[in-house]
């Protein structure tokens, strides 16, 4: 298996080639974005990517992802 290395967040991780965008989401909330509602936007190489395409957006290793998750307060 091929891995390469994926900004997230400012910070490198390592996936296998063919790795999707909702993989990645997955891996860094802990929740299946398939399944589970999330208060989250998430960018690639600084574009918003819409959920719906989430899981038909492969990463490349020069990728740049910013995972930005909503939080409640006051």
């Amino acid at each position: 298996m091929t891995t390469m290395t994926v900004t997230v967040n400012g910070k490198p991780h390592n996936y296998a080639e063919g790795t999707v965008l909702a993989d990645v989401v997955a891996d860094i909330t802990g929740h299946d974005p398939e399944s589970d509602q999330l208060g989250v936007a998430v960018a690639l190489d600084a574009a918003v990517v819409p959920r719906s395409r989430w899981t038909t957006t492969t990463l490349t290793s020069a990728s740049e992802v910013e995972i930005i998750t909503a939080m409640q307060g006051g």
